[in-house]
């Protein structure tokens, strides 16, 4: 099952080019953060497209419209996002002032028990709050259902603790292996014309190499990152679907 959700979300994120360099431009104004917010915002369409569907099946990619929408969305993602981050932080920062007033060994002590536990929160904050941003969806939208803890950890305990952990350990090794293929390929391609160039001169190669440098960020922020961010949206939407 779990396999079925990655081999559909990899086809899913595929369907549309357009709207993937579409989300990768509004990504290059990213420092302006309100296009943050956009980003988000269609994930999250993506991620309710997902709850309300099946895997293997035929959903097409959300509509890149109603802006104002799109943006309140993204507003909640993040905000639900930092909402169930906060315990894991503050679990850091009190085991880091404790470790800070204890010398030696004691110290040291405290802050790897306090980095696993940290850890251990944060992993079981991250389902929470990505299991609550599904909830939230399939509740048409519903702010208060990403935060009923109670319906949350019901959804998590049908899917599976396990099966959950799993996926989302499986997302993050399929994430990195796709952004550090698709970069190592376009700097294998951009080192072999840039050693090229030192037939003529090393102001050419250097040229070569800056160029495949800005190639590749160009090619990592308008496609690879929308097309991983649709990927992981369908996928955690998907395992929603699971429980259901």
């Amino acid at each position: 099952m779990i396999l079925d959700i990655y081999k559909d979300a990899l086809e899913y994120s595929a369907k549309d080019w357009k709207t993937l360099v579409l989300l990768g431009v509004i990504c290059l104004f990213s420092f302006l953060l309100l296009p943050i917010f956009l980003v988000a915002g269609y994930n999250y369409r993506v991620i309710s497209n997902a709850v309300h569907g099946v895997i293997n099946g035929r959903d097409p990619l959300p509509e890149f419209n109603d802006l104002v929408d799109m943006f309140v969305s993204g507003v909640k993602v993040v905000i639900v996002h930092i909402a169930y981050l906060i315990v894991p932080v503050i679990l850091f920062i009190i085991f880091a002032a404790l470790a800070s007033y204890l010398n030696g060994m004691a110290g040291i002590a405290i802050m790897i028990i306090g980095c696993l536990i940290t850890l251990v929160v944060g992993v079981i904050a991250y389902l929470m709050a990505q299991m609550g941003l599904c909830h939230m969806a399939y509740n048409d939208g519903a702010f208060s259902k990403a935060f009923d803890l109670h319906e949350i950890k019901g959804v998590i305990d049908e899917v599976g603790w396990f099966e959950c952990i799993i996926t989302y350990l499986g997302l993050i090794i399929i994430t990195v292996v796709i952004a550090l293929v698709i970069s190592f390929i376009i700097g294998l391609v951009f080192t072999v014309f840039g050693f090229s160039g030192f037939l003529f001169s090393a102001e050419a190669a250097g040229g070569i190499f800056l160029l495949g440098m800005l190639v590749n960020w160009l090619i990592s922020i308008v496609v690879v990152g929308p097309y991983l961010g649709i990927f992981n949206s369908r996928s955690i939407g998907l395992l929603y679907t699971m429980q259901i």
